[in-house]
């Protein structure tokens, strides 16, 4: 997981990067998570390299800025795909209770947002209210937070 997450990631972009930015042109689309904006006791390395594709997909739009090179990073919260059943996340308390989203809205979000060179979005009203008022949680309860809704239903 570290290696597709981050790794890979970070290889890939380093192979166009400097292209893009000498031609003044071309973009990165990432996909991190809603779950990279918190801790995710129980899917612990999950969590932690989607914060790694959110930070770094950050810092290269910062990078970026002003040179015509567009990077955006896209944070879906659940999506109709198989990720769910695999990762076993539908059967956590959390898989029970959000709305599961269409996989070509998500993507159309994405690519709408890449488009615009939004640095960020969030998919769904929910996550994004959620994504954002992490912050203002004391880490204690987020983290219990998120454990609670990781475990099994």
């Amino acid at each position: 997981m570290i290696d597709l997450n981050a790794r890979a990631l970070v290889e890939l972009t380093h192979l166009f990067w400097k292209d893009m930015l000498a031609r003044r042109r071309g973009g990165l689309l990432n996909v991190a998570s809603t779950a990279a904006f918190q801790p995710g006791p129980l899917m612990a390395v999950y969590y932690a390299s989607k914060a790694f594709v959110l930070s770094f997909s950050e810092a290269l739009w910062e990078e970026a800025r002003g040179t015509g090179v567009k990077v955006s990073c896209l944070c879906p919260g659940p999506t109709k795909s198989g990720f769910r059943q695999r990762a076993g996340t539908g059967a956590t308390k959390l898989g029970a209770t959000l709305k599961v989203m269409d996989s070509m809205q998500v993507a159309q979000m994405g690519y709408d947002a890449f488009q615009r060179n939004r640095r960020v979005v969030i998919t769904g009203g929910r996550n994004a209210m959620s994504a954002r008022l992490v912050p203002f949680l004391p880490r204690e309860r987020l983290r219990k937070i998120v454990r609670n809704l990781q475990e099994p239903a």
